[in-house]
């Protein structure tokens, strides 16, 4: 029932930015995960419910940010600064239980995944 479209992902040179957006069909808890071709899949940002609360994964502090706009369902992820080992797949996922949490496992439903490719 609850379905969830990723859009924005491309490629780009070191140093950019792009922004990341996930229309859900209902308001829920989310996550920012990526994979990378051999790796398992990591966390990479998470908001609450209301996006009173934050969270990020060491390796993307102070580059990204994640936002929501709950009157159209959607959450955002900017990323500037683009690495080439930000370079994965991207996936945005809804956490059922409504609270953020950083195991991919917890989460219910997912995205079809964004592919963001940086090239050095």
């Amino acid at each position: 029932q609850v379905q969830l479209v990723e859009s924005g992902g491309g490629l780009v040179q070191a140093g950019d930015s792009l922004r990341l957006s996930c229309a859900a069909s209902g308001t829920y808890a989310m996550g920012w995960f990526r994979q990378a071709p051999g790796k398992e899949r990591e966390f990479v940002a998470g908001i609450s419910r209301n996006g009173g609360r934050v969270y990020y994964a060491d390796s993307v502090k102070g580059r990204f940010t994640i936002s929501r706009d709950n009157a159209k369902n959607t959450v955002y992820l900017q990323m500037n600064s683009l690495k080439p080992e930000d370079t994965a797949v991207y996936y945005c996922a809804a956490q059922s239980t409504g609270w953020v949490t950083f195991d991919p496992m917890t989460y219910s439903y997912w995205g079809q995944g964004t592919q963001v490719t940086v090239s050095s």
